[in-house]
This record gives structure tokens, C-alpha cells and sequence, in this order.
């Protein structure tokens, strides 16, 4: 326990899923923690009730396309604890699961954005905080779909296959200012977002004959 024990650490796409599940171990581990969403009652009540539980958490809402609204995070953290030591970059979202023909030029902006640009903009603005801390950790969520193709996901694949690369650079460019920089790549996580997609499948199934 308390393997990150008072540091300050930026998770995005925190309120639900994933990004909940590391906002509590975090807390559990003993970080400082700034949790950020564009969900903003969800996220407020998973941080109001790691408060009630004596940890140092918050909630602020945040666009991770938005650029002006990840300085205002950072700057937060740092007025909270003086310091940023580790950013989680896991906001991201599936989108529409189309193949690159069937995909519309909206659907693979709002994946890009959200997937890849939601992360470089996070390695941006947290990079300066982390050299003033004198280092830090940048964590970035891909997938397993970010090295393995799959037929179907076009963008998603796309955005993931980004980020791995840019992780890559990000560690090699950052280690002199003793910020390491990686990428976690999971399969499936059966979040809440999937159970539901999985109900929904299961509905529209026409029953099977032997």
C-alpha cells in the first residue's frame, strides 16, 4: 500500500469506467488526486465519496480536446499541491465501429480528437509542470488495437495505433528531464459502457434453431 503516497496526479476520463476504477486505487494507494471528465455529476460524487473516505481527492470538469481547459487543470494541481507528479491520459471513447469506407469525416474527428489529441495536449501542458517538480510519470491508455488490427473500428484502431507511437517518442524525448513516459494496452474491460452494448446486442439477436 501507499506506493504513490502524496503524489499529485491529473486522471482524465475519471468519473466512469476505467478512469474510476484508477481514480479510487490511486486514492487507495495514497495519491493526491485530481479527477477530471466532462460527466460532471458522476464525477463529482466518486470524488465527494473518496473525500468522506479521508482522501485527497477533487473533480474538475475537462474537455480533453480543449487546450485552455488543460492549463486551467494543471494550473489547478499545482495550486492545490504545488506539483504535478503523474498524469493518467485514459479518456477515450470507442466512437461509431465502422470500417474506413462506411466512417464519415465527423465520427473520425471526434475520435482523433478525443483519443489522440486529448493525449498529446496532456503530454503539452503537464511536461513544464513535471520539469518544475523535477520529473514525474505520464501514463497514456491505448489498447491492444493500438498494435493488432482487427476488422471493424476503423478511427478507434487508428487513434490507438497514435498514441502507442507517440508514447514512444514522448519517453525518449522527456527521459533527460527524468519524466518517463508509457502506455498501458488492454483488451476488453467490461465497463459498464459495454455491459450495456452487450444487453443491447443480446436484444436485437433473432433467436437461434438447432
Amino acid at each position: 500500500m501507499n506506493r504513490v503516497r502524496g503524489k499529485a496526479t491529473i486522471i482524465t476520463g475519471a468519473a466512469r469506467g476505467q478512469g474510476e476504477s484508477h481514480s479510487r486505487l490511486f486514492a487507495a494507494e495514497g495519491a493526491a488526486v485530481l479527477m477530471t471528465d466532462v460527466v460532471d455529476d458522476a464525477g463529482e460524487a466518486v470524488a465527494s465519496e473518496l473525500r468522506d473516505a479521508g482522501h485527497d481527492v477533487h473533480f474538475v470538469h475537462m474537455d480533453v480536446t480543449s487546450e485552455s481547459d488543460w492549463r486551467a487543470v494543471v494550473a489547478e494541481a499545482e495550486r492545490r499541491w504545488g506539483r504535478v507528479d503523474i498524469l493518467l491520459n485514459n479518456a477515450g471513447i470507442v466512437g461509431s465501429m465502422k470500417a474506413a469506407d462506411e466512417e464519415d469525416l465527423q465520427a473520425w474527428t471526434k475520435i482523433t480528437a478525443i483519443n489522440q489529441q486529448g493525449v498529446y495536449l496532456g503530454i503539452k501542458h503537464v511536461v513544464p509542470a513535471m520539469r518544475r517538480a523535477g520529473g514525474g510519470a505520464i501514463v497514456n491508455t491505448c489498447s491492444i488495437n493500438g498494435a493488432v488490427g482487427a476488422a471493424g473500428s476503423f478511427s478507434y484502431q487508428a487513434s490507438k495505433g497514435a498514441v502507442r507511437m507517440m508514447t514512444r517518442a514522448a519517453a525518449l524525448e522527456y527521459v533527460a528531464d527524468k519524466i518517463r513516459v508509457n502506455a498501458v494496452s488492454p483488451g476488453l474491460v467490461m465497463t459498464p459502457w459495454r455491459k450495456r452494448r452487450a444487453r443491447s446486442r443480446t436484444r436485437r439477436s433473432p433467436p437461434r434453431h438447432r
